[in-house]
């Protein structure tokens, strides 16, 4: 019998890398034939190589994972990966359809390793109808998925990008139209600007205190007062950010 095969759909590299670098070890005999970084891409490499498997992102510029899905139904096993959690990973639990979640841990990997190995004796699943349920094409696009906040940080570091979580971020600073997230470990450089971050972040856990400036209120030591006006401490005994006016009316009832 030949050595199964596959394809990886993923538009982050660090993600991508890991996937491939997670399957080359818990499933040495699976050939992973090509990676594409966009939908329509992966969608012309799975009609033109006709790979077993397919990984796909549901998030990807142009041709999303949901999309690429309806255009392949039957022709292959459609593993989806993605950042979001909570009621949506329900979703997919509820259905036949095997997930990966983002940042990848092994023993998820296993587990869906474990389930395809089985499942390749069998044809791929039917996902009409759970796509129909999850994203119905005539209601709502395939892209929108329910929002979620941000968990994980894809960013860099000198020439080497590191995966940072959301939750070890002290603060944020904008630098032009980078930001720099800001944790124990050091300063890690986004290539997103403040603004569009803040869509990403939890509103409850993060509190924007300036123009260039996005505090984690769980990193927040006191709040203190004085003629100047006010700013936050940070736990770590030594960072000092000033509140401007315009948003020092979120402290007030503190």
């Amino acid at each position: 019998m030949k050595n199964p095969t596959a394809l990886l759909i993923e538009d982050e590299a660090l993600p991508r890398e890991r996937l491939r670098e997670g399957l080359a070890e818990l499933w040495p005999q699976l050939q992973v034939l090509a990676e594409a970084e966009d939908g329509e891409r992966g969608l012309a490499l799975v009609l033109e190589l006709r790979p077993d498997i397919v990984f796909v992102d549901i998030r990807l510029p142009g041709l999303d994972g949901l999309q690429l899905a309806r255009r392949i139904k039957g022709l292959c096993h459609v593993v989806f990966v993605t950042a979001y959690d909570a009621h949506a990973i329900t979703a997919f639990d509820q259905g036949a359809v095997d997930y990966l979640l983002k940042p990848l841990a092994t023993e998820r990997l296993r587990e869906t390793v474990q389930r395809l190995q089985q499942r390749l004796q069998l044809p791929p699943a039917e996902l009409t109808r759970w796509l129909q349920q999850w994203a119905p094409p005539e209601v709502q696009p395939a892209t929108a998925i329910p929002a979620a906040p941000l968990r994980w940080l894809q960013a860099s570091q000198g020439d080497r990008l590191h995966l940072v979580m959301v939750a070890d971020v002290s603060h944020f600073r904008s630098d032009n139209k980078y930001t720099c997230a800001i944790t124990a470990e050091g300063e890690f450089l986004l290539r997103l600007s403040l603004r569009e971050l803040l869509t990403q972040l939890d509103p409850e856990q993060f509190w924007q205190i300036h123009r260039a400036v996005v505090v984690n209120l769980a990193q927040i030591a006191r709040v203190e007062r004085h003629l100047g006006g006010m700013d936050v401490l940070l736990k770590d005994g030594r960072t000092r950010l000033q509140v401007s006016q315009s948003f020092q009316s979120r402290f007030k009832p503190m």
